[in-house]
C-alpha cells in the first residue's frame, strides 16, 4: 500500500496521481464553479477513499482514517488526526493539537479550538428545529482543551468550556462550563474530580 507521509501536495505529481487512483483519494473536489484547489501543509498521511473539497486550508502533519470526508470553507490546523468514517461538513474551523476519533460527525459551523479530543461516534448538530422551523445554523464550540466522550450527542449551538470534559453517552442541552464534568442523557453539570484537572496528552 504506497505511503504518502513523506509527501509534500503538489510536489511529485506523478506519484500523487497515482496514488488517487490506486487508494480513491480525492484532494481539490471541485463543488463550484471558481473554487479553489486545497492547502495542504508538509507531511500529510491521508488514508483511501478520502475526500477533501476545494476552498479547505490545512496544516502540517494532518493524520487521516478511511473514508473521511473533508467539505468546503474548512481551515485545519497543525497535528491534527481525523479517524476513519468522520465527516465535516464544511464552513467550519478546527485548531492545532486535535484528535477526531473515528465516526464523528461535525455539521457546518463548528468550531474547536486547540487540544481538543473528541471521542469514537460522537454527533454534533446545527439545526435545533429540523425541517420544521427556520433556524439559523449553529454548530458547536469546543473550547481549547475540552476531551468530548464516545457516543456523545450535542443539540445545536453548544458551548464546551476550556478543560470541561462530557462523559461517554452524554446527551448535551445546554453549555459545560470550563472545567467541570457533563455526565448523563440529559447531561448534568458536575464537578470536575481534581484528578482529572489536568491538560488533555494528544
Amino acid at each position: 500500500m504506497p505511503d504518502i507521509r513523506s509527501l509534500l501536495f503538489g510536489d511529485r505529481e506523478e506519484e500523487w496521481t497515482r496514488k488517487r487512483e490506486t487508494e480513491n483519494i480525492i484532494i481539490g473536489y471541485g463543488y463550484k464553479k471558481f473554487s479553489k484547489p486545497p492547502i495542504i501543509g508538509k507531511n500529510p498521511l491521508i488514508r483511501s477513499n478520502t475526500v477533501i473539497y476545494n476552498d479547505v486550508t490545512i496544516g502540517d502533519n494532518l493524520r487521516t482514517g478511511h473514508n473521511v470526508l473533508i467539505r468546503e470553507k474548512t481551515t485545519i490546523g497543525d497535528d491534527v488526526l481525523i479517524g476513519t468514517n468522520t465527516v465535516i461538513e464544511g464552513h467550519s474551523r478546527i485548531g492545532d493539537n486535535v484528535s477526531i476519533q473515528s465516526n464523528v460527525y461535525l455539521p457546518k459551523k463548528s468550531y474547536i479550538e486547540d487540544n481538543v479530543f473528541i471521542g469514537p461516534c460522537a454527533c454534533f448538530t446545527n439545526d435545533r428545529y429540523p425541517v420544521r422551523v427556520k433556524y439559523k445554523l449553529r454548530g458547536p464550540i469546543i473550547r481549547k482543551g475540552a476531551s468530548i466522550g464516545a457516543n456523545t450527542t450535542f443539540l445545536s449551538n453548544i458551548e464546551v468550556g476550556e478543560g470541561a470534559i462530557v462523559a461517554a453517552g452524554a446527551v448535551v442541552t445546554r453549555n459545560v462550563p470550563p472545567w467541570s464534568l457533563a455526565i448523563g442523557a440529559p447531561a448534568k453539570i458536575k464537578a470536575l474530580p481534581p484528578k482529572l484537572k489536568v491538560p488533555n496528552r494528544i
